[in-house]
């Protein structure tokens, strides 16, 4: 069992199933916000990384093409980097309950 989502009345949240569909359908731009080292150990393919602590300094790097799947290793952390997204104007950004970790257990590919 987890822990409930603290944040569930205002982060909007998708599962490691709904980020492969939206992945398939080329309907995001995944974006990875652990730090550097978590990233290298293993990462969704073709996931964008912008640790979480350079995120306000980087928002130039992001675009507006497509709404961005935040995720880190378990959904903690994208859930913060996902209300400063939707702040900042980044409509349509969703947290990914899991995270990294989920993704990898489900046996989907991992980058290393």
């Amino acid at each position: 069992m987890f822990a409930p989502n603290l944040f569930a009345a205002r982060t909007p949240t998708i599962d490691i199933n709904e980020l492969e569909s939206l992945i398939k359908q080329g309907a995001v731009q995944v974006l990875d916000v652990r730090d550097p080292w978590e990233f290298t150990m293993g990462h969704v393919p073709d996931a964008m990384h912008i640790p979480m602590h350079e995120l306000p300094a980087r928002l130039g790097a992001l675009s507006h093409d497509k709404p961005y799947a935040v995720i880190c290793a378990s959904g903690g952390r994208s859930q913060g980097a996902t209300d400063f997204l939707i702040a900042k104007g980044f409509a349509g950004a969703v947290s990914v309950w899991g995270g990294t970790s989920a993704w990898a257990r489900s046996g989907r590919p991992i980058v290393r």
